[in-house]
């Protein structure tokens, strides 16, 4: 399996606003059959708290369906499943390798959570950088609002024009 950062990020979705990963995805990364990931898992459920891992609701299968239509990756949504998927946050990937106990997952685990901790240093920045837009925009306003001010001034101290003043131009009547 390549472990190409960029691959790993396309198996990223958001369900929940949380960032997770499908078991499909995973026992892929991890070269088990999904249904054995799925039988570790389940025998030892403990570790997995719903904070952890959950499974999809059939909304939640639909709004799957549609990121994974529109993402740029070659993932196809597996539509013969006999079962919702279990889908695992970044805690519940690092128990993962808690029993998924071999070199390849440990391996994969540490791809991984380089690759969530990479997604949350870019929203920390974004969110530094609409905190300094946000800043700018203010201060254009404040700035603006005293422009016009003095403008708003400027124009009740220029005399205005009597009614009865002769008109300066030509006549041009026919």
């Amino acid at each position: 399996m390549n472990l190409d950062l960029e691959n790993i990020k396309d198996m990223i979705y958001v369900i929940r606003k949380q960032k997770v990963m499908l078991d499909s995805d995973l026992a892929k990364l991890y070269g088990v059959e999904t249904k054995r990931l799925i039988e570790q898992v389940k025998r030892n459920l403990e570790r997995f708290p719903e904070d952890f891992m959950f499974i999809c609701s059939s909304s939640e299968i639909e709004a799957l369906r549609s990121q994974i239509a529109t993402s740029k990756s070659s993932n196809s949504w597996k539509h013969k499943r006999r079962t919702a998927p279990m889908v695992f946050t970044e805690n519940g990937v690092a128990m993962l390798s808690t029993v998924l106990n071999s070199k390849q997952a440990i391996q994969i685990n540490i791809a991984i959570m380089r690759i969530f901790t990479k997604l949350r240093s870019f929203l920390l920045l974004e969110k530094e950088l609409v905190n300094r837009i946000d800043s700018l925009e203010n201060d254009t306003t404040k700035v603006f609002k005293v422009v016009f001010e003095k403008l708003d001034n400027l124009e009740r101290q220029i005399p205005t024009l009597r009614k009865d003043r002769a008109k300066i131009g030509l006549n041009i009547k026919g």
